[in-house]
């Protein structure tokens, strides 16, 4: 970890600002990016000078390469990209619109896309690097149903991320693309979803942001391709295609 430079996404709050101020205590150096100035100077200020704030809305394709450009002016590499832009939905699949969706889309993945293609040049110059999208156990069992849109757009960020790591091993072996699903975590997502919902500091079975930012922690130390944030998760998924008469 000493000396990366790692870009987190979303890291004004929760699992990024978790991740944040770990890659820090373990001696990387990371740019955090997010739209609400304050708190992601307070997240920077927890990391004892090793965070180089920069707001920026990052479901903008230009705000994403503007990212980009200033963590490679300021620091001359990026080692590690983590995207970790996601929001919520309460609302069931019978009741959903178009602008439902539209929100969906543009948070949960179109974010990751933009993140993914802007990096992807200076990764493919430099032989090497690291994309880790933050994905959901609702995008491997969409078990939860008044999640619906976003447990479609997960499943969609995880099919991109596969798609991604396929077109790019063929000629840059190097560069790795790792997929990380938590389950609940104890965060602001359920109050900050689209219209409202349950608080995901109240559930019950959850995690706590910094255990999440632990495991990612240590996927940027020992890569893997895919990764649940909790043992036993991937038996479940097992479990519930089984009981469709399915695999995984």
């Amino acid at each position: 970890m000493r000396d990366k430079i790692v870009v987190i996404t979303g890291a004004s709050t929760g699992i990024g600002a978790a991740v944040a101020e770990l890659v820090a205590q373990r001696g990387g150096t990371v740019v955090i990016a997010a739209r609400r100035e304050a708190e992601l100077r307070a997240v920077a200020g927890r990391c004892g000078g090793r965070a180089h704030p920069i707001v920026a809305d990052l479901t903008v394709r230009a705000e994403v390469r503007r990212v980009v450009e200033e963590s490679l002016a300021r620091f001359g590499r990026i080692d590690v990209w983590v995207n970790n832009v996601g929001r919520g939905i309460t609302r069931p699949p019978s009741q959903l619109t178009d602008e439902d969706l539209d929100e969906m889309m543009l948070v949960n993945v179109k974010s990751a896309l933009y993140g993914m293609q802007e990096i992807l040049p200076h990764f493919k110059q430099r032989g090497t690097g690291q994309v880790i999208n933050i994905s959901s156990m609702l995008g491997r069992i969409p078990y939860v149903m008044f999640r619906s849109a976003y447990n479609g757009a997960k499943h969609f960020l995880n099919a991109l991320t596969a798609s991604f790591r396929t077109e790019v091993e063929q000629t840059h072996p190097g560069i790795q693309f790792t997929l990380v699903s938590p389950g609940v975590v104890r965060t602001e997502f359920g109050h900050n979803a689209l219209h409202g919902g349950p608080d995901s500091r109240k559930l019950p079975d959850s995690q706590s942001a910094e255990e999440v930012a632990s495991v990612i922690a240590d996927l940027i130390e020992h890569p893997k391709p895919d990764l649940y944030t909790r043992a036993g998760w991937h038996d479940r998924v097992v479990a519930y295609y089984a009981g469709l008469g399915q695999d995984p």
